[in-house]
């Protein structure tokens, strides 16, 4: 008989990789960064390389193997990002997931008119406030490289437009480390103050390598930046198996582990304990079409395995989820974008981005986004597991109701049957019901309901003092774009 008090809950967990598997990745990095090495075109970064003993011939550093594991040991195993109100709102740690969009988009699907066309700075303040008001979306990145603003600076506006319109955490890009400076400025002001900022980091920035195993100028310019101030980072490989990096998913996991920890100790020799968030995954380039395949299982694989060299190294994680290969929310969006889902939460995927992709991240999707919304919170049901405990077993309500009887008067049941998931969007009623009410599908009704947010939801505002602030940050960048092409 089961004690009392007693509770045991079982999250369910993907294994891909043995630990002797782990060891030989962990193995051929060191390798790498050891025998061939990386190219590191920033002055800064190659004297910080050099300072710490690093080998460095002309731009070429080849990275010893003890610098490698100390900068594992040195980086923290947690990062919490707060809210726009400084209140604690994420926790990158262990198997904890937590769901976001994805950014850089060049297209929209309109939810009004249903129309496929380039997206502007509203659409990107409108995804972050449908983001705002959907539960399970827990950050947002701009989802849109708006085509109405000044090119230069649009990753300001991008900014603007997110942090005065949602109070959740902001993972942005920055075109260059001026930009940089702008964003992190406009999030001090947010914030109160840049020490302020420093504990109660509401940002992240999305930083990216050129593969194959070159830290390039700007990447490696704002890495240091961002570590000297102790804000997080996402500092990730770009890959495309058979072009960037190995076609094989085992080479292709082995480089872009290298190039992980080589932006990793970058940032701990820069500033000890620097916020690092590991990112990996090699996107397959199908050799028919050149296509990048968000879809392709390789892509999948090479990602969990990315996952599980996180967790290996005991470092917050980078991952995808909900996004797809198709043109528009259809049948294949739903696959892709479920199953990205699902694979991110058994894997221990912590920011889990790309959420609302389809068309290899080239279009944003309100259906695709409002949609996730929900299956987010069916998986995390899913992962919440069974309780087993005295209650939960209900051996004495199973006696009382006996052979042939039934639970809907049950006391227990009443107890407990809220606790059950129940949808949204997924229609679980009979086909007469559904007939009478229209015969919508998924994406009638994740098309209205996103339409239903943008035309009623306010965000909690900004104050006013701040968004006039934040405006001239915006307009000093316009000033000097124009001195800048003078």
């Amino acid at each position: 008989m089961i004690q009392a008090g007693y509770k045991y809950r079982e999250s369910p967990r993907f294994r891909l990789l043995s630990d002797q598997q782990l060891d030989e990745l962990h193995s051929a990095a060191l390798e790498i960064l050891r025998r061939t090495g990386v190219e590191v075109l920033d002055d800064e970064g190659l004297a910080v390389f050099a300072k710490a003993g690093a080998k460095v011939d002309g731009r070429r550093v080849r990275i010893p193997p003890h610098l490698v594991e100390w900068a594992i040991r040195a980086a923290p195993s947690q990062v919490v990002l707060c809210d726009r109100n400084r209140h604690p709102a994420l926790y990158l740690e262990r198997y904890n997931s937590y769901y976001g969009t994805g950014s850089d988009t060049h297209n929209i699907y309109d939810p009004f008119t249903g129309e496929r066309r380039p997206t502007i700075k509203a659409d990107v303040a409108g995804v972050a406030r449908v983001c705002d008001y959907l539960p399970n979306i827990s950050f947002v990145m701009c989802m849109g490289i708006a085509h109405d603003v000044t090119e230069g600076i649009s990753d300001l506006h991008h900014f603007e437009a997110m942090v005065t319109n949602t109070t959740k955490p902001i993972v942005f890009t920055a075109w260059n480390l001026d930009n940089l400076k702008d964003i992190v400025e406009m999030a001090e002001l947010v914030s109160g103050d840049p020490e302020t900022l420093r504990l109660n980091p509401c940002i992240v920035a999305y930083l990216e390598l050129i593969s194959p195993l070159q830290l390039a100028i700007e990447p490696t310019q704002k890495l240091i930046y961002m570590a000297k101030k102790a804000l997080p980072v996402v500092w990730t490989p770009g890959q495309v198996g058979g072009a960037t990096s190995p076609v094989t998913v085992a080479g292709a996991v082995a480089q872009g582990n290298a190039e992980a920890l080589a932006g990793l100790v970058l940032a701990q020799l820069v500033r000890e304990g620097a916020p690092v968030i590991y990112g990996g995954g090699s996107i397959q380039m199908h050799m028919g079409t050149t296509v990048a395949c968000y879809e392709s299982p390789e892509f999948m694989l090479s990602v969990i395995a990315a996952a599980e060299l996180a967790h290996y190294y005991k470092l917050p994680v980078w991952s995808y989820g909900t996004c797809s290969d198709a043109k528009l929310f259809d049948q294949q969006a739903a696959i892709g974008g479920t199953l990205w889902t699902l694979l991110a939460a058994l894997s221990g995927g912590n920011l889990v981005h790309d959420v609302g992709y389809l068309e290899s991240g080239l279009t944003t999707s309100f259906e695709q986004l409002v949609v996730a919304d929900e299956v987010i919170g069916l998986i995390r049901r899913l992962m919440g597991g069974i309780e087993v405990s005295e209650e939960t077993l209900a051996l004495d309500t199973i006696d009382q109701v006996g052979p042939g009887g039934h639970y809907l008067g049950a006391e227990h049941t009443y107890r407990h049957f809220r606790e059950t998931w129940v949808p949204q969007l997924l229609d679980w009623r009979n086909y007469a019901a559904w007939a009478r009410d229209g015969k919508t599908t998924l994406g009638d009704r994740a098309a209205q309901k996103a339409r239903d947010i943008l035309n009623t939801y306010a965000p909690q505002p900004l104050a006013e003092e701040l968004r006039m602030q934040i405006g001239s940050i915006v307009q000093r960048a316009e000033a000097r774009m124009r001195g800048a092409e003078r």
